[in-house]
C-alpha cells in the first residue's frame, strides 16, 4: 500500500510542475490553486508513504515518476525539445530507480 501512495504522490508531483508552468509565475488563478493542491497531496501522500519506506528508495522513486513523467508531458504536449538524448537521459532515470529497488531499498 505504500507503494502505490508513492506512485500516486509522484503522479501528483507530475501536475504540480504542470499547473507551475501553467500559472505563468502565480499570475494564473486557476493553475496557481491547482499547483498548491496537488503540492499539498504529493507531499502529504509521500509522508504517510515515508512510515513504512526507507525515505532514499521512496523519495527516489516520487522524484523519478515526477520527473520523467513531466519531461515526457512537456515533450508531448508543450512544445519541449525532444531528442534521442532526452530520451536516453530520461532511460538512465527510470534504471536508476528500478536498480534502488532492486537493491533491497524497498519494503
Amino acid at each position: 500500500m505504500a507503494w502505490i501512495l508513492v506512485i500516486v504522490a509522484g503522479l501528483f508531483e507530475v501536475a504540480m510542475a504542470l499547473c507551475l508552468k501553467g500559472s505563468k509565475g502565480f499570475t494564473q488563478p486557476l493553475e496557481s490553486v491547482g499547483f498548491l493542491v496537488f503540492a499539498a497531496a504529493s507531499f502529504g501522500l509521500l509522508t504517510v508513504a515515508l512510515k513504512h519506506l526507507e525515505v532514499g528508495t521512496a523519495y527516489a522513486v516520487w522524484v523519478g515518476i515526477g520527473a520523467v513523467g513531466t519531461a515526457v508531458l512537456g515533450m508531448l504536449f508543450m512544445g519541449d525539445e525532444v531528442s534521442a538524448t532526452r530520451v536516453v537521459a530520461l532511460a538512465f532515470i527510470v534504471l536508476g530507480v528500478v536498480g534502488l529497488n532492486l537493491a533491497g531499498g524497498g519494503h
